[in-house]
């Protein structure tokens, strides 16, 4: 089971610890057109986004395949 975390990019990482680093390095605006959810575009703030990707399995899935394929 350890072998299998080792390869996880998103080990250790919360949904709030991934957007803000996705908010910090593309900004709202291009996060918004990189993933169309209102939420990114539509006066846009973290503590919404969340309870809206938490709830929504196909945004969150968005959300971290961006953030994996986004090197920091």
């Amino acid at each position: 089971m350890m072998q299998q975390q080792a390869n996880n990019p998103l080990h250790g990482k919360t949904l709030e610890m991934i957007l803000n680093e996705l908010v910090a390095h593309y900004g709202w605006p291009e996060l918004g057109s990189r993933i169309r959810i209102n939420c990114f575009n539509d006066d846009p703030s973290v503590k919404l986004s969340l309870k809206f990707l938490r709830k929504t399995d196909w945004a969150r899935k968005k959300v971290e395949d961006l953030y994996v394929s986004t090197s920091f």
